[in-house]
């Protein structure tokens, strides 16, 4: 489209096109299908919405709604029991009841396309490397891409938090885990576009294309699959992972487009690692926050860390994990001798020797960035003895275990014990040496 156009003919030309387009039965099933459990709300040129909350009740309301000027359509990433039930000045408890799940949306938006798409495919790399097969990606209709995790990926309880409650809480965390997985790759990439030949990396460029944080916020909407966008007349067309790389903007002519599900048929609980990963990242990151308890954690260094006083459980995982659960397994042994003072190379040694009795050990490149990730903020413990993350690594707490917090409880104490009695057989020793 010719930018050069005067504004009327531009809004003339757009709303042709949104009347052929929006007239279309399988363009209004898409929207209609994305639209379920969602909040919806038109958009009349770019100048305002339509009421909210609203809802689609048939295919049909889609055009109808483009007869009375609406151009394109947005959505929530947050799931209801009933939209319609909503209302302006909710306290976070009445959104939460209404409230039944949310899909992780992630919005990747710059002024160049080509920035947007290495950012596309470097987050389609860490989804994969944490097992997500089942993701959908769309364009933006102007220069960027929306991928999403489906609500039904993730788990719905983790210790004892219901997901549904935790909106926009644990998407922001995602958000921020991946933005850090990415970051060094991307600048990297994008400093080999932007400057081939120069050996200054281009640290700037990279921040023009992170994942928008603003997003993911109570209420906040995002463009529609197949929803038109009002400046460029392009569709937000569903893609391929592998069409990413030589996609043009051409390629979402508005009827040139074929439909598919941006929503994928995820497994259930696929995207379990993943979240998991990041609360740890985030907890290693913000060591100062105070759990529910209302207590700080405060590090204790011991004087000497001695493998007979290593709880049961710590001693079963450092024989090496046969299964699943190998991530988890790195985080607790990474917090738990940190937590107990041991030193730095010490602990790399005991994480490298770990991990190659793994009957699939991770690569060495996982655990030296989350070495670094850990070491960039204070110690702390491993989760408790009553999460799950024991369990879901076929670990399970003694009884005796489980008389205390977690591993560091345990070890903390069976040390101090064992040297208060050695210093009191000490001290009898010198008494009956002193009477002799």
């Amino acid at each position: 489209m010719d930018s050069s156009e005067a504004p009327s003919i531009k809004e003339e030309r757009i709303r042709k096109i949104t009347h052929l387009y929006y007239s279309r039965k399988d363009i209004q099933k898409a929207l209609f299908e994305f639209s379920k459990n969602r909040e919806i709300a038109p958009s009349y040129m770019m100048e305002s919405f339509g009421k909210r909350p609203d809802s689609f009740q048939y295919p049909g309301d889609i055009f109808e709604l483009v007869k009375k000027g609406a151009t394109s359509f947005h959505c929530s990433e947050e799931l209801w029991e009933d939209p319609l039930k909503i209302s302006t000045g909710m306290n976070e408890k009445q959104l939460n009841e209404l409230r039944i799940g949310w899909d992780f949306l992630i919005d990747i938006d710059s002024k160049y396309l080509d920035y947007s798409k290495i950012m596309a495919e470097l987050i389609i790399k860490v989804l994969k490397f944490h097992s997500i097969k089942n993701f959908g990606i769309k364009f933006s209709g102007s220069k960027g891409f929306h991928l999403i995790i489906p609500w039904k990926a993730f788990p719905k309880i983790i210790h004892d938090n219901s997901a549904s409650d935790k909106f926009p809480e644990w998407p922001r965390i995602l958000t921020k885990y991946i933005r850090e997985m990415t970051k060094k790759e991307l600048i990297e990439k994008i400093t080999q576009l932007t400057k081939p030949n120069q050996y200054v990396k281009d640290f700037q460029a990279s921040n023009e294309v992170v994942p928008d944080l603003i997003l993911v916020s109570p209420r906040h909407l995002f463009r529609m699959p197949y929803s038109l966008h009002e400046k460029t007349a392009l569709a937000s067309a569903v893609l391929k992972p592998e069409e990413i790389k030589n996609f043009q903007p051409k390629d979402a002519d508005p009827f040139k487009i074929e439909i598919r599900n941006f929503m994928p048929d995820a497994k259930e609980g696929e995207a379990s690692e993943l979240l998991r990963e990041a609360l740890d990242w985030y907890k290693t990151q913000n060591p100062d926050e105070v759990e529910k308890t209302g207590r700080e954690f405060k590090p204790i260094v011991l004087k000497e860390i001695s493998e007979k006083n290593f709880p049961p459980s710590i001693i079963k995982i450092l024989q090496g994990i046969k299964g699943d659960g190998r991530k988890r397994a790195a985080f607790i042994i990474m917090n738990f001798f940190r937590s107990v003072g041991m030193d730095r190379k010490d602990v790399e040694k005991l994480l490298y020797d770990w991990n190659k009795k793994n009957e699939l050990p991770l690569k060495e490149g996982y655990i030296k960035s989350q070495l670094i990730s850990s070491y960039r903020g204070k110690p702390i413990p491993p989760p408790n003895y009553d999460k799950d993350y024991y369990k879901g690594i076929g670990i399970v707490p003694t009884e005796e275990e489980l008389r205390y917090k977690n591993p560091t409880s345990y070890m903390i104490r069976k040390t101090l014990r064992e040297d208060y009695r050695d210093e009191k057989k000490k001290s009898t020793k010198d008494n009956f040496k002193n009477k002799v």
